[in-house]
């Protein structure tokens, strides 16, 4: 029985890849998350590579075809909407006090077209300082450190952090300097 194990580790065999089984695959993980069509893409693709390095024989080419095959026709049936998965995510990332500028950066990490990115953005009215205000109070960091002194202390540290995130110098400046902050919030 030892030695029927495949040298890779696992003792199983992967299970024949169909245009079927791809299907299947792209809907359970839709299933369970929400995609765009290029992510999925992606995923599907890292199947199939999965499966060809164990199958020599398996044509990579044909089952490209398969995939885009699949991502259109979850397309046609309202599955995948890139529109509609940009607006969920941006929405979520606003409200979680992220940058613009991280925002774009993710969405094109997604395979979310600049056009869609711009006018959801443009429709949500994005405010940075807002955002940045969220930020520094889910880090305490800025005004929303314990004391004065360790305010004063952690001024370099709190602007890096905030640059690092995406925000800009003048917006990162503003909320560290906290001069219009109303404490009570």
């Amino acid at each position: 029985m030892e030695n029927d194990k495949k040298s890779s580790g696992s003792p199983f065999k992967k299970r024949k890849m169909t245009p079927e089984r791809l299907k299947n695959i792209a809907l359970y993980y839709l299933e369970r998350f929400d995609s765009s069509a290029d992510n999925l893409r992606r995923v599907l693709n890292r199947r199939v590579f999965g499966y060809a390095q164990e199958n020599a024989d398996f044509d990579r080419r044909q089952a490209a075809d398969w995939i885009e095959d699949i991502v259109a026709d979850f397309e046609r049936v309202g599955y995948l909407d890139d529109a509609r998965y940009a607006e969920s995510k941006i929405c979520a990332y606003l409200s979680a006090g992220k940058p613009e500028r991280w925002i774009r950066q993710k969405m094109k990490q997604k395979g979310i077209a600049d056009d869609i990115t711009d006018k959801i953005l443009a429709a949500a009215e994005t405010d940075e300082e807002k955002a940045a205000e969220n930020f520094a109070r889910r880090k305490k960091i800025g005004p929303f450190r314990k004391s004065e002194e360790e305010q004063r202390l952690c001024r370099q540290k709190d602007m890096a952090a905030m640059v690092r995130a995406g925000f800009g110098y003048e917006t990162a400046r503003n909320i560290v300097g906290g001069e219009f902050f109303d404490e009570g919030i």
